[in-house]
């Protein structure tokens, strides 16, 4: 499968529009970052997130057949018949006896190596008279594919560590006196800040929180050299679970609308994680379901009756 390259506001984007390109899940596809934007500590973004994909290959790929065929074909092509008008006619004779013969010639090896060839297949564990010994290869022609590699899982511990020196890092940067905390629960790593003036950390629609959470997931990536990580979520005093609760009220609400009223219900342009809620209130709600429509990162959110 040949890469694809995409880019996007971040690098999750950039990696959502290669799997629509590739019609593929994420777990059956490889990635590259080739760009990272960077990001300022107020919404302000630089440059794209960029990335190469692919769809993971399931099977080595087949040994071409041209090389076997080329070999064999050599000599019955007769390229003495294509020459034979040029020159004098003895000239032309004696070059189309010789290319007769050495067509002849080359035509009994190519069955005695096809006959070895075939000998050998059928020799199980053997290398028959070729004297190679025992065969790398599978029956098919193909040589099988190597076990994945697993890459290395980074240290909860270590991967708490650098995320949290880094945040209070940010804290006395800013001359705020913060505590930064960090577990991770299924293979998330939540991160919280709290302190006095943290609101500060949050922006007009968390615009700056966000930031700093991609900031931190840029900062662990480095840490993590090729390492297994987790995915950051990092909060301000507790202010995206409370966004949470609220949108999903808000979502209820907008459910019982479409089950009285009978009529759909289009949200504002929402972020991915906002987007994840709304569906997955919806999803526990009979009779109403959700879908998403336009071009990140300008999707909404439309409700309306289940069918």
């Amino acid at each position: 499968m040949e890469w694809v390259e995409t880019t996007g506001k971040t690098v999750e984007e950039a990696k959502e529009a290669a799997l629509d390109r590739l019609g593929v899940d994420e777990q059956d596809a490889e990635f590259e970052v080739i760009e990272e934007p960077r990001s300022g500590l107020f919404g302000r973004t630089r440059g794209v997130g960029r990335v190469r994909a692919r769809v993971v290959p399931r099977a080595p790929r087949s040994k071409p057949e041209r090389r076997k065929r080329s070999r064999s074909d050599k000599g019955g092509r007769g390229g003495g018949e294509d020459r034979s008008g040029t020159g004098s006619a003895s000239s032309g004779e004696d070059r189309t006896k010789s290319s007769a013969a050495r067509a002849e010639k080359s035509a009994r090896q190519a069955s005695t190596s096809a006959e070895e060839r075939s000998q050998g297949k059928g020799d199980s564990g053997r290398g028959g008279s070729s004297g190679r010994g025992p065969s790398s290869k599978s029956g098919s022609g193909v040589r099988p594919a190597p076990p994945d590699k697993e890459r290395e899982v980074m240290d909860t511990a270590e991967q708490c560590d650098v995320v949290t020196t880094f945040l209070d890092g940010l804290g006395r940067a800013f001359g705020l006196e913060v505590t930064a905390n960090a577990q991770i629960e299924d293979d998330v790593l939540r991160a919280s800040i709290d302190g006095s003036e943290v609101g500060l950390f949050i922006g007009p629609g968390m615009a700056t929180l966000d930031a700093i959470q991609e900031i931190t997931r840029n900062v662990l990536q480095r840490h993590a050299e090729g390492r297994e990580y987790a995915k950051v979520v990092v909060d301000v005093a507790g202010v995206r679970q409370m966004r949470r609760d609220r949108l999903a009220a808000f979502v209820t609400d907008a459910a019982r609308q479409v089950l009285d009223d009978d009529v759909e219900v289009v949200f504002e342009v929402m972020s991915s994680p906002d987007r994840k809620v709304v569906h997955d209130t919806v999803a526990e709600i009979d009779g109403v379901a959700s879908s998403s429509i336009g071009e990140s990162p300008r999707r909404r959110v439309v409700l309306s009756a289940a069918g």
